[in-house]
């Protein structure tokens, strides 16, 4: 399929939507329910909603996930997968736990340093060096960050911790698709394949762990909650629809400019916020999410000056 501009941006559109919308369907699951086993049943629907496009992809002659590596990189990749897929498990509790504790708007705030973890990490593990307009944008996001985490006060006692720990999620995130990238370039592998991976091994290890901390009991009572069921499944839907729209969108747009597009993010989640949930939003969190938006286009400016440059 020849790349198409126009739906690009309707896809990278919808992609800001949904994500504007997944904080507030995370704090929507019935009181009293625990964060572990909301989360095991919103990653069970995620699979669900992931087989049609499996089956179809099987029909259609795709491999298996290890069936497309080559053989001497099956086992390095499959320990990358359970490693990665356990990441993911635990920061989508932590999204589920942040959405609550720290609240919506703070926490789709928060999720936005997932570009500076990614350029902290590139740059001491991967030897990727950064030009000074890159680290003045990076400074300027930092900045920002510890302004939203201390309330708009800038003082060590009035850190929120519950924000600090929603940072925790994209930190999370960016080291397990480093980890990722450095299996899946050059693999004939399709986004779903990977999303499904991600998914039953994810699925895996909240299970596993709920066994353990003895929520066994609560997780298959959970299976006859039509609320915690009904949560669980628009989330589910929400967080695997965005996956594979943004995937769909980065096939007629360049990466940088559907990431652009996607930076009001926490916007979209302020105003569902306020009109219908009735939230109040504070003066910080506007300066913190415009401060940092800006930081995040000037990165994505700097980051396109630089490789044209490297080009040339």
């Amino acid at each position: 399929m020849a790349p198409d501009p126009r739906r690009g941006v309707a896809l990278a559109l919808l992609c800001l939507l949904i994500l504007g919308v997944m904080p507030i369907l995370a704090t929507a699951r019935p009181a009293g329910t625990g964060s572990l086993v909301f989360t095991a049943w919103m990653t069970a629907w995620q699979l669900v909603a992931s087989l049609p496009l499996l089956i179809r992809e099987h029909a259609a002659g795709h491999r298996t996930l290890l069936g497309q590596v080559p053989d001497g990189r099956r086992g390095r990749t499959a320990a990358v997968a359970l490693v990665t897929g356990a990441m993911f498990g635990l920061s989508t509790t932590m999204y589920i736990v942040a959405a609550d504790k720290a609240g919506p708007v703070n926490m789709a705030i928060a999720l936005q340093a997932y570009p500076l973890f990614a350029i902290l990490i590139e740059a001491v593990f991967l030897g990727k060096r950064k030009t000074g307009t890159e680290l003045a944008f990076t400074a300027l996001m930092l900045a920002a960050l510890l302004y939203l985490v201390t309330d708009g006060t800038l003082l060590p006692s009035a850190v929120s911790w519950w924000s600090v720990f929603a940072l925790g999620i994209p930190l999370i995130w960016s080291v397990a698709h480093i980890l990722l990238r450095q299996i899946l370039v050059g693999a004939a592998i399709t986004p779903n394949q990977v999303t499904v991976s991600r998914l039953v091994i994810s699925g895996i290890f909240l299970l596993v762990l709920a066994l353990g901390l003895g929520e066994g009991g609560a997780l298959a009572a959970a299976a006859a909650d039509f609320a915690l069921q009904k949560a669980a499944f628009l989330l589910g839907l929400a967080y695997y629809a965005e996956l594979i729209v943004w995937f769909s969108a980065i096939r007629h747009l360049d990466v940088s400019v559907a990431s652009s597009m996607v930076v009001p993010t926490p916007a979209v989640t302020m105003l569902i916020a306020v009109l219908f949930l009735g939230e109040g939003i504070a003066l910080y969190q506007i300066v913190a999410m415009a401060v940092i938006a800006l930081a995040m286009y000037g990165l994505l400016w700097a980051g396109r000056v630089a490789r044209a440059k490297a080009i040339r």
